[in-house]
């Protein structure tokens, strides 16, 4: 196995975390600001008021999209798994 081979599964393997964390951290982010466009508007600095409609919107839409992940995941596990015989040399 080659040091560029090696490169180029790191590199493939990085490139699917971040598209597998993507949605998830634009979607949390995108909440955090509409949660403290609300706190700024309304007047109210409770911190349970800004976390746990963060962590409700997390939940919902990590359960929304791991249909999408698991499918990712197993197709990058498949290609990897695929080409195992070009890994023993």
């Amino acid at each position: 196995m080659t040091p560029d081979f090696v490169v180029q599964i790191l590199r493939q393997t990085l490139i699917t975390a971040l598209w597998l964390s993507a949605p998830l951290l634009l979607i949390g982010f995108a909440a955090g600001i509409v949660m403290s466009l609300v706190q700024i508007v309304t007047s109210i600095q409770d911190a349970a008021f800004s976390t746990i409609p963060r962590l409700a919107v997390f939940l919902v839409s990590t359960l929304l999209l791991m249909p999408w992940m698991i499918k990712q995941i197993t197709a990058y596990t498949v290609a990897v798994l695929g080409d195992l015989g070009r890994y023993a040399h």
